[in-house]
């Protein structure tokens, strides 16, 4: 689990025992609070692409997100559901099997961290975890706070945060992103001033990079197998300024459209990167 957000795991006499997660962010959000479902879905995706939180192999797989197993969801009986708007579509069937509680992380042109704070306490409030969820809360802000402190020096260059789809484009995170939002609350400016551009397909061409060299990159995830040769060869890339300086970092997996946990372990891998070994050039 998150060092940030160490809450214990407990029983507890009242609140739903038995929980299924259909959404990741709700499913991090859940166990930040020190519970843990009886079910969730792409659990060796999330692993990969998420990291953070743990989740124990006694949690069954109920395959992929857009089309869960609803049989083997029905066996498992629930006593609650937790979704999110993007799942919607499921719901009336998701209801014939359990309660269902969907929260709101991500809506269109609006920074989402605030969304995945209530969501803790509305979850909270639902677990009868009102005592965890206000500590998560507490030590969420006090991280954050010493982040920003810690970045201060960092605070006067711009940062891209990206996420390279292949040799000639990237994926671009504005405010209205977990990252950006994230950045924004430690003190960062943020390079790209527009909407985020995430979609399957990393829609934005390298050389708009160089609309702003004198910003940092910051590469979240892993760059694709397939472009690491292609990128580090580009003539494109190589010729950036970010790149020739040395300004660019790239951090560890994590999911783009997660929640408390997603925004914490994004805020902390970044503070390492920009301060290992003393700073950047």
């Amino acid at each position: 689990m998150l060092a940030a957000l160490a809450v214990p795991m407990r029983a507890k006499a009242d609140g739903p025992r038995r929980v299924a997660a259909i959404d990741w962010a709700m499913l991090e959000t859940m166990i930040a609070l020190g519970s843990m479902p009886i079910a969730a879905t792409e659990l060796i995706q999330f692993r990969k692409d998420a990291v953070e939180p743990d989740i124990p192999s006694s949690v069954v797989d109920l395959g992929l997100r857009g089309s869960p197993n609803f049989e083997l969801l029905h066996l498992l009986r629930p006593d609650l559901i937790l979704i999110s708007p993007f799942y919607a579509r499921h719901q009336p069937a998701l209801q014939a099997i359990a309660p269902v509680l969907s929260l709101p992380f991500y809506v269109r042109g609006e920074p989402p961290y605030s969304k995945a704070l209530a969501a803790v306490s509305a979850l909270a409030e639902t677990l009868d975890r009102q005592r965890e969820g206000e500590n998560v809360l507490a030590q969420q802000a006090q991280l954050l706070d010493n982040l920003r402190a810690r970045l201060k020096p960092f605070a006067d260059r711009p940062t891209y945060v990206i996420n390279i789809g292949d040799a000639r484009h990237f994926r671009a995170f504005g405010a209205d992103s977990m990252f950006g939002d994230i950045l924004q609350r430690l003190g960062l400016p943020n390079a790209w001033t527009d909407r985020s551009r995430f979609t399957f397909a990393a829609p934005v061409p390298i050389e708009t990079l160089a609309e702003n060299p004198e910003a940092r990159i910051v590469i979240v995830s892993d760059i694709p197998v397939e472009a690491r040769t292609t990128l580090k060869d580009s003539m494109i890339w190589r010729s950036l300024d970010q790149v020739r300086a040395g300004r660019v970092v790239n951090i560890g997996n994590v999911n783009p459209y997660g929640g408390i946990v997603a925004g914490l372990r994004f805020a902390r891998l970044l503070s390492d990167a920009l301060t290992l070994n003393g700073g950047e050039p």
